[in-house]
């Protein structure tokens, strides 16, 4: 099992930013893929920005250019650095790591851009 806690979520300005972090524990080696998904209120969960363990990443187009996806294997824990942050970015905001043929999942952490 992995298991996923993430943190750093808050309330921000339009134009602001936040970092988000996501702690990995259990069977951490069997990770390969890691990512940052998005679900606002009454819509689907969507994926904000992924990486693999090779270091290749991918974003959703919304927000290329102002968020980062970053992973520190020695602490198995991946970053999400979002600047310039806009009020459609309000969201909870989830951890997803893929090991051992399944996908596992945060609790969640509420991003909240006011304008």
């Amino acid at each position: 099992q992995v298991q996923l806690v993430e943190s750093g979520g808050g309330l921000v300005q339009a134009g602001g930013s936040l970092r988000l972090s996501c702690a990995a524990s259990g069977i951490t080696f069997s990770i390969t893929t890691m990512g940052w998904y998005r679900q606002a209120l009454g819509k689907q969960r969507d994926l904000v920005a992924g990486t693999t363990r090779g270091g290749s990443t991918n974003y959703a187009d919304s927000v290329k250019g102002r968020f980062m996806i970053s992973r520190d294997y020695a602490k198995n824990t991946i970053y999400l650095q979002m600047n310039n942050l806009k009020p459609e970015d309000t969201a909870v905001y989830y951890c997803s790591a893929e090991a051992l043929g399944r996908t596992f999942w945060g609790r969640g952490t509420q991003v909240t851009v006011s304008s």
